[in-house]
């Protein structure tokens, strides 16, 4: 099972897999005791959205993580992924500024396009 750290480097290259793009990631263990992190994500379309929301799900669950739901994929104008301690949501653009859920949730600690860790050398 991944730890937490692990899940959110996971779901963020599953993201960047399908060319998400302005990913966000708000640590809210302070403000709700519903999740640990938000991830908030831009799609170009909702067929990208709904495309990156399975790659998501997919990559995740090969690595042992449960999918607790996931949500809008008629719409495809916002997916939400639940994976329990992170909460992953897809927007396209319009949608993502009408609800701006990085101001929704303004007291998380928030990290634009967090660094990825370096790849272990092959020795």
């Amino acid at each position: 099972m991944l730890n937490l750290e692990e899940m959110k480097l996971a779901i963020i290259d599953a993201l960047e897999d399908i060319k998400a793009f302005d990913i966000t990631v708000m640590d809210v263990r302070k403000l709700t005791s519903m999740t640990s992190y938000m991830i908030v994500a831009s799609a170009n379309s909702t067929r990208q959205a709904k495309a990156i929301a399975d790659n998501v799900r997919d990559k995740l669950k090969e690595k042992g993580v449960d999918i607790r739901g996931t949500e809008g994929e008629q719409d495809g104008e916002w997916v939400l992924v639940d994976l329990n301690d992170i909460v992953v949501h897809i927007m396209i653009p319009a949608s993502r500024a009408y609800y701006n859920l990085e101001q929704l949730w303004g007291e998380a600690e928030v990290r634009r396009n967090p660094p990825k860790l370096p790849a272990a050398s092959a020795a």
